[in-house]
C-alpha cells in the first residue's frame, strides 16, 4: 500500500460559493437524478470530469464547493467539470437528512430513504438502484462532454461508502475513459471475505452480510461476490483519511459514525477503519495498486479533505 502524508495542513481557507447550475440525468421509466454542475453540455476544453458524492446529510452544495476548490488549487479548474449528484429522499425523510441549498425533489426525481442510496438500494418510486442511477449519470456526462478522457468518482463519508461499493458493482461506461475512484472517510467498508481486523465476529451474527460483507448479496447488484472482488481489485482506487477523524473531539461527527457490531469489527473510528482496510486491501486485494493518503489537520470535513494537497494526486492524478 502506497501511503503518503502531506507536509502541509488541509486547505480550509474561506471562499465564496462556487457557481453551479442544476441539471438532471434521465434514468429511464420517467425518473431523473438531479445534479449540480459547473459547465453546460458540450463546453470546449473539458477533458476531466470530477463527480463528488455528498454525505448522509445530502450536503451536495458543500461537497460541490469543496471539489471545485480542489480543482482550482490543483490548477485543474479550467478543464475539469465538477458534478455533485443529489440523491433525493421521500418527503417524510427530508428533515432527517437535509442540508441548506439542497433543492426540493421534483415530481420526476428518483427517491430513496436517507441512507439507502449509499448502499445501492433501488429507488422507492422505481426499480432502478442508486448504483444504476450513477451508471446513467456517468453515461449522460460522457455523452454531453465528448472530449472528456478521464473521470473521477469521489465520495466523502456516506458518499465514500457509496463509491467504495460502487467500484465493485458499477457497469462499464458507454465509451472508453480513464476511470478513478476516491474513497474519503467512510464509516465502514465492504470486505470481500470473512477477514476482519478486530476480534468479536462470533458475537456478531451476519457481520459478513451485505453491506459490510459479500454474503447474501441482493440480486439487484447483478454481480457475484467473486466478480465484484475482481472488479474492485483491478480498479484505479484511492483512499483518503482525515488524520483527526478519530471518533471524538471537534469536527469528528460521532453521531454519523456507524456503531453496529459489523462496523465495529472494522475499527473504532473512521481513521482506524480506513487504515485497517488499507492493510487488508494491500494484503488480499490490490497488493499495493491502491493508495492511502492521510490528510493532516483534517477531521470529518469534506471542505478540509478534498481541497488539501494530500488529496490532489487521488483526485487529479500525478501532478
Amino acid at each position: 500500500m502506497l501511503m503518503a502524508l502531506a507536509l502541509s495542513s488541509g486547505f480550509v481557507a474561506a471562499a465564496a460559493a462556487e457557481v453551479r447550475t442544476l441539471a438532471s440525468a434521465p434514468l429511464g421509466d420517467g425518473l431523473t437524478l438531479p445534479y449540480f454542475d459547473s459547465a453546460p453540455p458540450g463546453q470546449a476544453g473539458i477533458t476531466h470530469i470530477l463527480i463528488a458524492l455528498h454525505g448522509y446529510t445530502r450536503d451536495a452544495t458543500r461537497t460541490y464547493d469543496a471539489a471545485a476548490r480542489a480543482a482550482a488549487e490543483a490548477g485543474q479548474g479550467a478543464d475539469t467539470l465538477i458534478v455533485s449528484p443529489i440523491f433525493q429522499v421521500a418527503e417524510d425523510d427530508v428533515a432527517r437528512c437535509h442540508f441548506h441549498g439542497t433543492p426540493p425533489a421534483s415530481p420526476a426525481d428518483a427517491l430513496w430513504h436517507c441512507g439507502t442510496w449509499a448502499e445501492g438500494k433501488p429507488a422507492l418510486n422505481g426499480s432502478i438502484s442508486s448504483y444504476a442511477a450513477m451508471d446513467a449519470l456517468v453515461n449522460t456526462l460522457l455523452h454531453d462532454y465528448p472530449a472528456a478522457s478521464t473521470l473521477t468518482i469521489a465520495g466523502f463519508s456516506a458518499g465514500a461508502q457509496f463509491v467504495q461499493r460502487y467500484a465493485a458493482f458499477s457497469a462499464m461506461p458507454s465509451r472508453p475513459v480513464k476511470l478513478r475512484y476516491v474513497v474519503a472517510d467512510p464509516s465502514g467498508f465492504l470486505y470481500f471475505d470473512p477477514t476482519r481486523p478486530l476480534p468479536g465476529a462470533a458475537a456478531c451474527p451476519g457481520y459478513d452480510n451485505w453491506k459490510f460483507g459479500t454474503e447474501n448479496l441482493p440480486t439487484w447488484l447483478g454481480r457475484s461476490a467473486a466478480a465484484a472482488r475482481a472488479a474492485y481489485a483491478s480498479s484505479d482506487l484511492h483512499y483518503l483519511e482525515g488524520a483527526l477523524d478519530t471518533g471524538s473531539g471537534p469536527g469528528t461527527a460521532p453521531q454519523l459514525l456507524e456503531s453496529n457490531c459489523a462496523a465495529e469489527l472494522q475499527g473504532k473510528y473512521r481513521l482506524d477503519r480506513g487504515e485497517h482496510y488499507a492493510t487488508y486491501d494491500d494484503d488480499f486485494l490490490a497488493h499495493g495498486k491502491h493508495t492511502l493518503n492521510i490528510v493532516p489537520g483534517c477531521a470529518h470535513s469534506v471542505s478540509c479533505v478534498f481541497p488539501s494537497p494530500a488529496a490532489r494526486a487521488a483526485l487529479f492524478g500525478a501532478q
